[in-house]
């Protein structure tokens, strides 16, 4: 069974009384005095029950902004729409599996031709020239290098249509969500979904956006923004550097619904949700902080040469180890330290790079969305929360819920974390059986 959270074990009590003559009309409570709660975490290395559930919600936040539904009109499905990787630039010469124009994989710089399994993906090929510290201050960056992405591209767009920004304002909107990934090489790069849409967005009217606002204007204005992105970065340690995006740039229409396109809305939302879930560990670097809670409360413990002695984070034993013995590559370990050492620095104190060590500097959201984009998570969540209520409702035979004559009273008691013994059995056996039925049905099976 994968390391994941154990869940939450908290004790419920609930009463629904009626408030015209003081009955009660159910009680609710668990005979063994405990209820096991999710985790809730969206990484998928940390609670896989929960990650799916969050991979749903994100599939059907994207799909609504592409096709429609919930509060966002069927018309979106007409504007224009595109997906664009935003990928980040060269530290150095890494392994990797390059192909051809025609498709084919053909050997790496190495010399050899790797495998996709092949550990070295993603490794420097001179560790020793490359850039540590340039690719851990562009993970830290990533989030203002997206804000800056998203100003120029309006100013680009308002250019490309003859307008003033103001006057751009005033009949478009542009509406995105993103998710961002991991690569082999430990460095962040973004998927996005970006959406042009009139100028009060699916709200109101939901009009479109005007007829020169193409997807041959809105994939130039992004080209040309994604090149004007730049941030600059000094210290004495490391001089003065220019973050920029990376030559790499993948911008494709999305279909239109219905056809048979590759790129469709519904291969778009399952793209994003995929990603939603994953975290810097898909990289091979930790799924936990370098330090837990209450060790950052007391101080981070250094060893005479400076290398930080970072806590258990989750067994609770109060044991550590050296950073030389975390169990990551050693490519991960030399971005982890490269944190650690401009972290001390006080040009980069803002950059919190010690507390985001572990995310290989990466301090930002896995997935966000303009406001105008679609629902939002807490809607979905609030939804489901309402239909299972409503199914729990009907089971026990309660009359409608009416606020003013029903009174719900409910308390929650923190008993513990964690499965009993033969709870924990049960539970490796049921996620067992349950991957064994996902895996046959990835395979084809009936």
């Amino acid at each position: 069974m994968p390391r994941t959270r154990t869940p939450e074990r908290p004790h419920h009590h609930r009463q629904h009384h009626d408030r015209r003559g003081a009955e009660l009309l159910h009680h609710t409570r668990r005979a063994d005095g405990d209820l096991l709660t999710t985790y809730g975490n969206r990484r998928a290395s940390r609670c896989p029950a929960c990650s799916r559930l969050y991979a749903a919600d994100t599939y059907h936040l994207i799909r609504a902004g592409l096709s429609g539904g919930t509060t966002v009109p069927d018309t979106v499905r007409t504007h224009p729409r595109v997906f664009v990787a935003l990928t980040p630039p060269s530290f150095g010469p890494v392994h990797n599996r390059p192909t051809t124009p025609g498709g084919d994989i053909r050997p790496c710089r190495c010399r050899k031709l790797h495998e996709p399994t092949d550990a070295l993906i993603g490794k420097p090929l001179t560790p020793a020239t490359y850039d540590y510290a340039g690719a851990v201050l562009f993970n830290a960056h990533a989030g203002a290098l997206w804000a800056r992405f998203t100003t120029y591209l309006r100013r680009e767009l308002a250019a490309r249509l003859g307008l003033t920004q103001k006057a751009a304002r005033a009949v478009l909107r542009i509406s995105f969500a993103k998710v961002a990934e991991y690569q082999k090489r430990g460095l962040v790069h973004f998927h996005a979904v970006i959406r042009l849409d009139g100028p009060d967005g699916p709200d109101g009217n939901a009009t479109p956006p005007p007829p020169s606002a193409t997807v041959t204007v809105l994939t130039d204005a992004i080209r040309a923004a994604a090149l004007r992105v730049r941030v600059a970065v000094a210290s004495d340690a490391i001089g003065e550097r220019e973050l920029t995006w990376g030559e790499q740039l993948d911008v494709r229409e999305i279909a239109a619904f219905g056809t048979d396109a590759e790129l469709t809305d519904q291969a778009v939302a399952a793209y994003v949700a995929k990603y939603a879930t994953k975290s810097a560990d898909a990289s091979g670097t930790l799924d936990h902080a370098l330090f837990c809670r209450p060790c950052q409360g007391r101080g981070a413990t250094l060893l005479p040469h400076g290398t930080p002695l970072p806590c258990t984070a989750c067994d609770g034993t109060g044991q550590a180890r050296p950073l030389p013995r975390l169990a990551v590559a050693r490519h991960v370990r030399q971005m982890i330290r490269t944190c650690w050492d401009l972290g001390s620095l006080p040009e980069f104190t803002g950059l919190k790079l010690r507390k985001w060590a572990h995310m290989l500097g990466f301090r930002g959201h896995f997935s966000t969305k303009s406001s105008s984009y679609s629902t939002t998570l807490g809607a979905l969540r609030d939804a489901r929360r309402t239909w299972r209520s409503e199914q729990a409702r009907a089971h026990t035979g309660l009359p409608d819920l009416d606020p003013t004559t029903t009174l719900v009273v409910g308390r929650w008691d923190y008993l513990g974390s964690g499965y009993s013994p033969g709870a924990a059995l049960l539970a490796a056996g049921v996620w067992h059986r349950k991957e064994l039925e996902r895996q046959f049905a990835a395979e084809g099976g009936c």
